[in-house]
Parts: structure tokens; sequence; C-alpha cells
């Protein structure tokens, strides 16, 4: 066979699966793509409950990317899309979705009571944490599709109903994969280390910024191996496996944040998309 037919033979399953753009699942801690319009127009801005949210372009039109709040009631939502001088709407269902309860059983109880002093630490360390997911850097963005950042078991999946020593808490705001301490944790897809540090509950941190407010954050690390200001590229090293902060044992904590709100990372892993996972 001719090696430059066999090279495109090879070439089209790989162009026939990918995408760019995350599983849309509209509920409640979900996704919606929203298409806005052909590119043959400057990338317009768009606003959900006044937060900017991320546009793409996906073929050959400008496509919103809106993060669905888990706090978010049933019923019809709308993105404001400035173009121009021109300022429309576009409406989107939110759907139900109920999450399953997990009880959780923590030996150290200041992890689910904290102490005056354990507050303190916690409100000191807000302005950093906000600081990061707060924040917004005008770039083009190519690719949704990420990797899984380290190899292990999924062990606790987004949105579940939490309850640390059966007291009601926030729900479970990521996706938590449980591997051996100093397992790998890697990058997803390319960004720019925005923080690092070591928190209360989120143990030994590192959040990446990948562009228009699309942040992800790893917890609970062993060790942490980048700084703040370094480029990453998939599958750089970020980190290794650990039992930082508030865990049971040893696993990643992975967040993913759109327009300022927690997002269901496995809408943007392909291997996960067609699992149950993301039902």
């Amino acid at each position: 066979m001719n090696k430059a037919l066999l090279a495109c033979l090879l070439v089209i399953p790989q162009l026939a699966f990918s995408s760019p753009l995350p599983k849309q699942l509209a509920v409640p801690g979900g996704i919606v793509n929203i298409e806005l319009g052909p590119i043959t127009s400057p990338a317009p801005q768009v606003l959900f409950q006044k937060k900017r949210v991320l546009v793409l372009e996906n073929d050959h039109k400008w496509v919103a990317v809106v993060g669905i709040p888990l706090n978010t009631k049933v019923g019809q939502y709308s993105v404001t899309i400035q173009s121009g001088k021109q300022k429309t709407q576009s409406n989107f269902e939110v759907n139900a979705k109920d999450y399953p309860a997990q009880y959780i059983t923590l030996k150290n109880k200041r992890m689910v009571n904290p102490n005056p002093d354990d507050l303190k630490r916690i409100s000191s360390e807000r302005p950093a944490i906000n600081k990061a997911l707060n924040t917004w850097t005008e770039q083009p963005v190519d690719d949704l599709s990420f990797s899984l950042p380290v190899q292990g078991r999924l062990s606790s999946p987004f949105g579940l109903k939490r309850f640390f020593n059966n007291q009601p808490k926030n729900p479970h705001s990521g996706l938590d994969i449980a591997a051996s301490t100093g397992t790998a944790i890697t990058a997803p897809v390319p960004g720019v280390v925005i923080n690092t540090g070591n928190y209360y509950y989120n143990g030994n941190t590192v959040f990446l910024d990948h562009g228009q407010g699309l942040i992800t954050g790893y917890f609970h690390m062993s060790k942490i191996t980048v700084q703040a200001g370094q480029l990453v590229e998939t599958g750089t090293k970020l980190g290794e496996i650990g039992s930082t902060g508030r865990v049971t044992g040893p696993h990643l904590h992975w967040n993913v944040y759109l327009n300022k709100t927690k997002v269901d990372p496995a809408l943007f892993v392909p291997e996960l998309m067609q699992t149950d996972t993301v039902q």
C-alpha cells in the first residue's frame, strides 16, 4: 500500500473522534455549548449570571461553553451575547439531576468542625484561592479534550451530596482519583501555573490557568513539582499523589472551573464521556 495513503487512513479515525468541546449536560454542575454564529465576525463577549463565559471556535462557528453552578434550580436560563454594539440573548433549559449521597467518617474531627485557630487559617487562605479562581486571560482556547491527570481508580464522582461524620457539608466539587502515594500527577492540557500552596482543606494544591476563565485545581498532593508562573504542556508533571488536607486516603481531588463555577471534570475527558460517570 502507498505509504502516503496508509498515513491518511491512520489519521482519519483520530479526526473522526476528536472534538474540542466538552460533553454537553444541561444539569446543575454540567455544561451547555451554545452556538453564537460564524467566525466571519469577531468573537462576541458572552455573560452568564454577570460572569464572563469562555468562547472558542468550533466547526467554523463561535461557541460559548457555559458552566452551570451546582446550586442552579431547574428551569430556563439565558446568556447575554455582546457583538459590537448589538446585545442579544440565547436561552437554554437546565434539567434536574439527583446526585447520590456519600457518608464519610473522619478521625480528625477538626476537619469537620474546625476550631477558632483553624477558622482563622481558613479565612486567611481565601484571598489567594479566590485570586486564582478569578483569573481571566484573553487568549484563544483551542481544545477542551482533557487527558486524565493521574492513572488510578475513580473513587468519588462529581456532585455527591456529602456528609462528614453524619453532618451535611458542601457537595463534592470535583472528581477523585485514588492511587498510591507518590504517583505522578500531570497536566491534562497546556496551561500556566497561577498558584501553588498548602491549604487547610485542600492540602498541597496547584491551580492552572488554561485561558478565558478555564481553571483546573489539583488537591491533596504529597509533593508539588511546579511553581507559579511556569508554563506547562500536556503531560508535564505537577506533583505527586498524597494525603494532605481533608482526606481519608491518598488520592487526587481534581476540580475544573468555568465562568467561576465548579463543573464536572469528567465532561472534558473523552474516555469518560460514554461512561456512567457523566450520565
